[in-house]
């Protein structure tokens, strides 16, 4: 049997589909964040092997943005290899039906077998709403059940449910009479939900006020705008105070691995493959993973109680003057964790000229493979002291570099539009804001899982074969007899850096520099662990241990800052430029966003290197 999940967005879709299956999927509150298919399978109470398929969240069938379009044609039997779902389940949000009933009306039309699940049924029960179930069956004509995805056992009724439906003699299909409908149409089918609303579903006398109450405050034009900076102000200042003691002690273990390392082994290729290529290289990245973590504690803390959704109304204004639809802050604030899934989730986006003007801006949002390149560099040049008696230097310094991302994204959108788009006006920005909930600490522990998860396989898999290339660059050919510097200086890598040197010196770059950046082409935080075989190798075990204090004394002031332009900029991620092309279907907007960028990264570190020279920092 193979079903297929539609509903809303924040309607607990994914919820549902987590509590089937057993699937980590993520799970978010606001709209539009599964926007790839997902299926998974479970077995019914009667021994039954069940496939089920989590659709993205869709209004209508009408499709009016790509992943709604994924929805309308599986569920039509449209798309190749896709089998035609069994049965079709429409998921709803207990406490607002409105604009699930209109779905589940449009959904009728189609003549697929159809069963409406009432989810979250207990915090509807808990704010006064009653349905009348049996009477709200009734009038859809399709089966009725209620469900409460976040508690175990809550979707007992919806899997009896199935298993009768799949023992009942097959029916023949009825006629799809689906056709997209005209305004007039919407219009009428709206007024027959909010009838068959009336008529099965009451509310309570005096409706939940909390919501409201806390609107009043987050949704004020400069208050709310207050709160949203100083919230991210706090995260930032939290990836350096908070995970500071977790990442000594990885430090530290890492260090005592690599005197274990370099303890038992005879000097020789062994011995600095592991030290100075596995150790230095890989650990010099995996160190930051306590940053990582918090950084994805806070996104999918606010994603679960409800507040990104707001965070999108508040920056609509802004981003609007920018050129931007408001939709587009979802998809740019995921490129924060990584901008491969900020760029899939613009397909929330209807207009084609936002979609792209978003996607390539994207790539400027400063994701979580820049930390370990910022830390570091922030750690051994920014004193670790207060300013104005309680905040952090280097965490101020951060939340700099954040903001020099989000102000050259916003930029840039503004260039893009009066250059390319200046006579179009991005359509008015609507979007449901959902009912603040209490973030359910099973689903924040499976997220922050996952994506650690997905980082350390990073630093195993791209990492580790990135750092075993760059630790042979680094060490072969060896020195000639009699070599008075460091073996480094004879190796392939100082041939490469040599060469590129003169293009990258009036940058303040070193050819060590210039080395570390070309494998960092395939994930930006390679760089780190790139800089750490390198000087590792030419500075020996005190290098690798100490990879910060050494760029202190190998850089001056100025090269650091200039770095750290360049990675404001820098399209320094092959991944993401690879899904750019796939999610344009064109290589030409893939090249452009490369040019763009690497022009901005070399000009802004060509300027603040000089600057900063000039105020006495080289």
């Amino acid at each position: 049997m193979h079903l297929a999940l539609v509903g809303t967005p924040n309607s607990g879709k994914t919820s549902l589909f987590n509590a089937l299956t057993g699937s980590r999927q993520k799970v978010a509150n606001y709209p539009g964040v599964t926007v790839e298919r997902k299926e998974g399978s479970f077995v019914t109470p009667l021994g039954r092997q069940v496939s089920v398929v989590d659709l993205p969240g869709t209004y209508s069938l009408r499709g009016r943005s790509p992943d709604e379009e994924i929805t309308r044609d599986i569920v039509l039997g449209r798309t190749p290899g896709e089998a035609l779902p069994d049965l079709v389940l429409c998921v709803a949000d207990s406490t607002n039906l409105r604009l699930t009933i209109r779905l589940v009306l449009e959904l009728k039309s189609t003549g697929r077998p159809l069963m409406l699940v009432l989810n979250m049924f207990d915090i509807a029960t808990r704010r006064g709403v009653t349905v009348d179930v049996a009477r709200l069956s009734e009038a859809l004509g399709v089966p009725v059940v209620t469900s409460i995805a976040v508690r175990k056992g809550g979707t007992a009724d919806l899997l009896r449910r199935t298993d009768e439906i799949a023992l009942q003699t097959p029916t023949p299909l009825q006629q799809n009479l689906w056709r997209p409908l005209t305004i007039a149409e919407l219009r009428a089918t709206q007024r027959e939900a909010d009838r068959i609303i009336a008529a099965t579903v009451s509310l309570p006398a005096r409706p939940d006020s909390w919501t409201a109450r806390i609107d009043a405050v987050v949704l004020h034009p400069v208050a709310g705008l207050a709160i949203l900076a100083l919230i991210l102000f706090v995260m930032f200042q939290a990836v350096f105070t908070w995970a500071q003691p977790l990442m000594e002690l990885l430090s530290s273990a890492f260090e005592a691995l690599g005197q274990l390392v370099h303890d038992t082994l005879p000097a020789g290729i062994l011995q600095s493959f592991l030290q100075n290529g596995v150790i230095s290289g890989v650990g010099s990245v995996i160190v930051f993973l306590p940053q990582i973590v918090i950084i994805f504690l806070f996104i999918l803390l606010l994603e679960d109680f409800g507040y990104m959704a707001r965070a999108a109304f508040l920056m609509d204004r802004i981003m609007g003057g920018a050129g931007l639809h408001g939709r587009a802050f979802i998809p740019l604030l995921s490129s924060f964790a990584c901008a491969i899934p900020g760029i899939m989730a613009t397909r929330v986006i209807d207009n084609r000229r936002d979609r792209l003007t978003t996607i390539l801006i994207a790539p400027l949002m400063t994701c979580s493979a820049r930390i370990p390149v910022y830390t570091l560099i922030i750690s051994a040049f920014i004193p670790d002291q207060t300013v104005w008696g309680f905040i952090n230097l280097r965490g101020l310094v951060m939340f700099g570099l954040y903001a020099a991302g989000i102000g050259s994204a916003l930029g840039v959108s503004f260039l893009i539009k009066f250059f390319m788009w200046r006579d179009y006006a991005p359509a008015p920005f609507m979007l449901e804001l959902p009912d603040y909930k209490m973030p359910r600490p099973k689903s924040i522990a499976i997220g922050v899982y996952t994506r650690a998860k997905m980082f350390l396989q990073r630093a195993g898999t791209t990492i580790f074969s990135m750092m075993v290339l760059i630790w042979f660059l680094a060490s072969f050919p060896l020195p000639p007899a009699g070599a008075q510097d460091p073996a480094i200086n004879y190796s392939l890598a100082a041939m490469i850096g040599k060469a590129l040197a003169p293009l990258l010196a009036p940058l303040g770059f070193n050819w060590q520099i210039a080395v570390a950046l070309i494998p960092g082409m395939a994930a930006r935080e390679v760089a780190v662990a790139a800089l750490g075989t390198v000087y590792a190798i030419e500075g020996g075990k005190e290098a690798a241990e100490q990879i910060g204090q050494v760029l202190a004394t190998k850089w001056s002031l100025a090269t650091a800052l200039s770095l750290l332009a360049w990675y404001i900029f820098a399209p320094q991620c092959a991944s993401t430029l690879a899904v750019i092309r796939r999610e344009t279907g064109s290589w030409k907007w893939m090249a452009i966003t490369f040019a763009y960028m690497l022009a901005l990264a070399y000009v802004a570190s060509l300027a603040t290197y000089n600057v900063a020279v000039a105020f006495g920092a080289g």
